[in-house]
């Protein structure tokens, strides 16, 4: 409906740091449901715009709403950021502990979230016995064991080799289709971005405000062979040429 709240609005939201220029001011609406992608060079504010849209970071100026409260949002790091001594289905309960859910149901959601990134079988491991990309997943079931109305991931394929990140995308597609949360991402992969995403939002690489959106293909999940079809390679120039404007490049 038109009159429903987003799930995100920063308005005029300026961030000060010492010693260097402020990041904004930035002006965002994400709507319900939505998969954004966040896109900028190095040091444009991608990450600290999630991290305000998290609640981690507040901003010097201007205003962030976000429709779920902070215990349906779910945050996934670059690096899974496990606890190397405890199990996989520990390491996916543990905010469900934080927010003293009860143990047994505790573990039926944590159990739920592993299956849902194809980890059931590993539930006992522990990271040392896991791969990169078993990890990460292990990072995503625990942000996906609170049922987060709002999943926020900050570069989540960074350290990924090729495959695993593909594999990892088509998670999250699954997911979304399944779940419909609204998810917002950091990357600095056009190719990931158009991918994954509904809509990227460039950030301008000297003030970190909004240079460009950029519309993307809308059908999820994506059907076989998308990445080496037309639509998806039109997608991937649209998005270089508004980064490279947004980098000082294209003017």
């Amino acid at each position: 409906m038109a009159d429903e709240a987003p799930a995100v609005a920063l308005r005029r939201v300026l961030i000060r740091y010492p010693g260097r220029a402020p990041i904004g001011p930035v002006d965002l609406t994400i709507p319900d449901g939505e998969i954004v992608a966040l896109v900028g060079a190095s040091g444009s504010g991608k990450s600290t715009l999630l991290r305000l849209i998290a609640g981690l970071e507040a901003p010097s100026e201007g205003e962030v709403a976000r429709a779920a409260p902070r215990d349906r949002v779910g945050l996934v790091f670059q690096a899974p950021t496990l606890m190397p001594w405890a199990s996989a289905r520990t390491n996916a309960r543990l905010p469900l502990d934080l927010m003293g859910v009860p143990r047994a149901e505790a573990d039926r959601r944590a159990a739920a979230a592993l299956a849902s990134v194809g980890l059931e079988d590993r539930a006992d491991a522990t990271p040392a016995r896991l791969s990169g990309g078993m990890a990460m997943r292990v990072s995503l079931a625990r942000a996906l064991a609170a049922e987060p109305r709002l999943l926020l991931l900050d570069e989540p394929f960074a350290a990924l080799d090729t495959v695993t990140r593909r594999a990892l995308a088509e998670d999250l597609h699954r997911i979304w289709v399944e779940r419909r949360p609204t998810m917002v991402f950091v990357t600095h992969d056009v190719e990931d971005a158009a991918h994954l995403a509904t809509r990227a939002v460039v950030l301008d690489a000297t003030t970190g405000a909004v240079a460009e959106t950029v519309e993307l293909p809308s059908a999820l999940p994506r059907p076989d062979g998308f990445r080496n079809g037309d639509e998806a390679r039109a997608a991937v120039e649209r998005l270089s040429a508004a980064l490279g404007r947004a980098m000082g490049s294209g003017r």
